[in-house]
């Protein structure tokens, strides 16, 4: 898949990108702070029953053109298309999910993240996370504190599995772990069926939006809106359906597909938790 001339420009424009583009370490940067900020993390299409389709077409009608976002597979799917499409060595990985879980937990291998081989070194780049999404780029080594333009990650690697880790406050919390087993882009379409519509995928079944401005972090789950800013984190709880739709209109810059049925559907998910 091959990103035509026009669709990278609006990729470019849509992000806010303006500088001159390279497949250097500086240029991967500079994209993945302004699209992690620019586009948002959002399940609408899950929630709605709508299909989540991984084709560039789609990406890009979406993402792009669409005034949306997505998750994982859609966001670094789509920075895939791009990078490649300027000439970096990408590969795609599949990450195991440990947010939040004891660090002996088995999860499926149900999150996208991209290696990128630059002239200096591997690096990992992962634009789909969520609330914790890396913005900035990380080296392929162990053990190293790596400054971001959020908060501090390292990586830890033990018999070829490595995990990424954020630092929150004076803790280090495990992401995910992972391999670098490559994967081809038909790896991802189960597990993103899987995702995207079964009944058991929190996917499917919350209301959930993140975005990385710059100097703070805004993340909604639900009825739970939260910005993450200077070691602080400030909360509070939207009072109903057209309160969440208008916070996924103004601070998220979501393009709200059909309001009505939005509404319907966070209706049903706030009433189920």
């Amino acid at each position: 898949m091959t990103l035509a001339n026009e669709d990278l420009a609006a990729y470019l424009e849509r992000i806010g990108y303006g500088g001159t583009l390279a497949a250097d370490r500086a240029t991967l940067a500079e994209l993945v702070r302004l699209h992690s900020a620019a586009i948002p993390f959002e399940n609408l299409n899950p929630l709605l029953g709508l299909p989540v389709k991984l084709d560039s077409t789609s990406l890009v009608a979406k993402l792009v053109h669409g005034g949306r976002g997505g998750y994982c597979f859609e966001q670094n799917g789509l920075l895939q298309l791009v990078l490649e499409r300027l000439g970096f060595d990408v590969t795609g990985l599949a990450a195991r999910v440990l947010w939040m879980m004891p660090e002996d937990s088995v999860s499926m291998r149900s999150h996208k993240v991209l290696l990128i081989a630059l002239a200096e070194g591997p690096v990992v780049v992962d634009v789909g996370f969520g609330g914790n999404t890396l913005t900035g780029v990380l080296d392929l080594v162990p053990d190293t504190e790596q400054a971001t333009p959020h908060e501090t990650f390292r990586l830890i690697e033990r018999d070829g599995e490595w995990r990424q880790q954020v630092r929150i406050g004076s803790e280090w919390r495990t992401t995910y772990r992972f391999d670098l087993h490559p994967q081809l882009a038909i790896d991802y379409e189960p597990i993103n069926w899987w995702t995207s519509t079964n009944p058991n995928s929190q996917f499917t079944r919350m209301l959930t939006a993140a975005r990385a401005l710059p100097g703070k972090r805004i993340a909604l789950r639900n009825r739970e809106l939260a910005e993450h800013s200077a070691g602080r984190t400030e909360q509070r709880v939207l009072s109903n359906v057209g309160e969440a739709c208008d916070a996924l209109g103004d601070l998220f810059g979501i393009r709200i597909p059909d309001r009505t049925a939005v509404e319907t559907r966070i209706a049903v998910a706030f009433e189920q938790g």
